[in-house]
């Protein structure tokens, strides 16, 4: 079966940021994070002269992503890895470099509109939640074995959830009478632990917490700090790196790891810069990109999405390409 149809957010500006990077012959672009390959689609019918990498730690997305863009015969090529990996990949394919490097983070829609993947709190399902289900602790591991100190500095750190030590108490208190398995006692001790005034504004109250620990079994932000200067170290000159964020702890990190690339190096009263002090990089997007209120009422998960780019204007001065 066909993978099913879903539009990406914001994919006619996504491709018109990697178009300049992608519009030559034997152009590569690593679509580090494929999902149902949305992106690479829009890439291969759009942009003729490009061929993509689809990197993807979820088996199933690679079989379903595959599936859809069979048509474009060996201008694809999936493999099954995780993003900080993209030296690695490239290596392995005997390609000494990329034109362009995608990120769209997050959880895919694949992910959780298929229940038992445990990502979504609406539904009873396995406390899963592993992007890769091949390998790893699940979320139920991370409940029912982590000290009280840990969960709270997860919750807190990872979903930004302000009763973080008081629902970590009551976990701990919970699993000691029966370990979690299942969503719906985890929402139901959200409901319990979490005050009224709090759970009327902010959306679902299983929202952060289910953040946090989907983060933590998948080691979200630990991979993208180390894929983000993986993917600028691997650019051709002329390339991008173009990411999509959906929530602050990942645009920050994003917008820190640009900002230290396309910073002037030299003291401010010096009247010109060097040849050798300018940076390899510039910010091709000025601050984050947002949505625009027609694409978010069609597609609400837009709303909180954060566009960033930049682009390798010439060689590292380490030397790279």
């Amino acid at each position: 079966m066909a993978a099913p149809a879903h539009v990406p957010v914001l994919l006619d500006r996504v491709v018109a940021l990697l178009q300049p990077a992608l519009d030559h012959d034997n152009a590569v672009l690593v679509d580090a994070t494929l999902g149902l390959g949305g992106h690479s689609e829009a890439v291969l019918t759009r942009l003729h002269l490009a061929r993509v990498v689809g990197i993807d730690r979820d088996p199933e997305a690679l079989r379903l992503a595959g599936e859809r863009l069979a048509p474009f015969g060996n201008r694809f090529t999936g493999v099954h890895a995780t993003y900080d990996e993209i030296p690695d990949v490239l290596a392995d394919l005997g390609l000494a470099a990329a034109d362009a490097v995608l990120f769209d983070l997050g959880v895919s829609s694949m992910q959780l509109d298929v229940a038992d993947r445990g990502f979504a709190y609406r539904e009873d399902a396995p406390l899963d939640m592993r992007m890769d289900p091949t390998s790893g602790p699940t979320a139920a591991d991370v409940l029912n074995t982590y000290p009280q100190a840990e969960l709270t500095r997860v919750l807190r750190e990872y979903g930004e959830e302000r009763f973080a030590s008081r629902i970590a108490a009551a976990v701990v208190r919970e699993r000691a009478r029966e370990p979690f398995t299942t969503s719906a006692r985890l929402v139901e001790l959200l409901y319990d632990q979490i005050p009224a005034p709090a759970r009327r504004t902010g959306g679902h109250p299983a929202k952060r917490t289910f953040q946090a620990l989907r983060m933590e079994v998948n080691d979200e932000l630990g991979v993208l700090r180390r894929a983000i200067p993986a993917a600028i170290d691997v650019l051709a000159v002329g390339g991008r790196v173009v990411v999509e964020s959906y929530q602050s702890l990942e645009d920050r990190l994003v917008k820190r790891a640009f900002a230290a690339v396309t910073k002037v190096d030299v003291p401010p009263d010096l009247p010109f810069v060097p040849e050798d002090r300018r940076p390899a990089l510039r910010l091709v997007t000025r601050g984050a990109e947002r949505a625009d209120d027609t694409e978010i009422a069609q597609n609400p998960r837009a709303a909180s999405v954060r566009l960033r780019a930049v682009e390798r204007v010439r060689p590292s001065h380490r030397g790279a390409a």
